[in-house]
Parts: C-alpha cells; structure tokens; sequence
C-alpha cells in the first residue's frame, strides 16, 4: 500500500510554471512506475506523463510533450511535473497515480493501483 498526496499547485498566469510534487509514503515508491494525469471541468481525466520506477524512462502525452517533464527522486520517495509555458488549457486538476504494472512507463488510468486527491492548477489568460 501506498499513500500519495500532490502538491504545488496554484494560479499562474499564462507562459508561467509550476512544478508539482507528489510525496509518497508507506511502500517505497521506487517499487511503482508513476504518472500523472489531469481532469479539467466537465472532461474526462486525461493522461499527462509517466516515469518508470528507476526514473530512466519517461513518457508523454503527445500535446505536452516539451513543456511538461515528469521526473522522480526515489531517495526523497517523491516524482516530480514541471510545467512550462503554461496555458489557460492547462487548467485542471493533477493527479499522480502509481502503478505495480510490469511496463517500463504506464499509460492506462486502469493500470494504476493508487491515487492521490489531486492538486488544483488554474492558469489565468
């Protein structure tokens, strides 16, 4: 069992950052791959990014791809999103989820075990 609870989120203003961090606690999370995901209103949760559990491979949604990088410090027990050059599109609630699936990187909500309560990013135009 794993806990994870997100945090970093905010208003930003468009062209802005942010970084997300996702703190994990009770199994260590270096034993799951790790993603993050995102549901804006009234759409459906959307893959965002995923990093395999050594934090070697990674893996993106093909319209973030460049200015989101998703990274992991199994040390601290804690993954990472940066996000760059945000954009009033970006806003939603991110998730981090973590997965004990045998794939590298992990795409599919159905593959993740757990869920964090999620972290509200709101970017302003």
């Amino acid at each position: 069992q794993v806990q994870l609870v997100e945090s970093g989120g905010g208003l930003v203003q468009a062209g802005g950052s942010l970084r997300l961090s996702c703190a994990a606690s009770g199994r260590t999370s270096s034993s799951y791959a790790m993603g993050w995901f995102r549901q804006a209103p009234e759409k459906e949760r959307e893959f965002v990014a995923a990093v395999s559990r050594s934090g070697d491979s990674t893996y993106y949604a093909d319209s973030l791809r460049g200015r989101f990088t998703i990274s992991r410090d199994n040390a601290k027990n804690t993954v990472y999103l940066a996000m760059n050059s945000l954009k009033p599109e970006d806003t939603a609630v991110y998730y981090c989820a973590a997965s004990s699936s045998p794939y590298t990187t992990v795409v599919a909500q159905t593959r993740y075990d757990y869920w964090g309560q999620g972290t509200q990013v709101t970017v302003s135009s």
